[in-house]
């Protein structure tokens, strides 16, 4: 039970997340969630850095998709601006919206990658879906009062934990 809740793997940024690892893994698609993953959650538009990125995995030939349990306005502005589906008010960690998004991918649970910041809602709920899950250390900014205050301190103790297995750490941790 306790596995549900460890990433596959665990990067310091989106960034760090290379196409010739993913391909390496078998990977196709890429369901993102939105908020302090790949946007901060008080920014309206990409960095340039993740705007880069994202075209970069595009020209690699992976599809990718936003899943959030943000609202309609905000996730359709954002994923609509970067030309990426989007299933809003997800309820994660509800495996409904991830399966959703595998259909609108063309893509297979096992050929699928969950990045994400939180690991009660994207973890959690990417491993429920059999997805191949990816822990990012959240971007700096405004977080939702109930992430700051319930989730993070118990992210902790699961990270505190993580760390025993240090096979699932990635990345250039500065």
């Amino acid at each position: 039970m306790f596995k549900l809740f460890y990433p596959r793997l665990y990067v310091p940024s989106i960034l760090e997340i290379k196409p010739g690892l993913l391909k390496k893994l078998g990977i196709k698609g890429i369901i993102f969630d939105l908020d302090n993953t790949i946007i901060r959650r008080d920014a309206e538009e990409f960095s340039p850095e993740v705007a880069q990125w994202l075209g970069r995995m595009q020209e690699h030939g992976f599809r990718m998709g936003i899943v959030s349990n943000n609202s309609r306005k905000r996730v359709g502005a954002i994923a609509g601006a970067a030309g990426l589906p989007a299933v809003p008010r997800a309820v994660k960690p509800w495996v409904r919206p991830f399966r959703q998004a595998l259909k609108v991918l063309g893509t297979a649970p096992g050929e699928t990658a969950l990045v994400g910041d939180q690991i009660f809602t994207d973890i959690f709920g990417g491993n429920l879906a059999g997805l191949y899950t990816i822990l990012v250390v959240p971007l700096e900014g405004k977080e939702f009062w109930g992430t700051r205050l319930f989730s993070r301190p118990v992210e902790r103790i699961v990270l505190a934990r993580l760390k025993r297995h240090p096979e699932v750490f990635y990345g250039r941790w500065d």
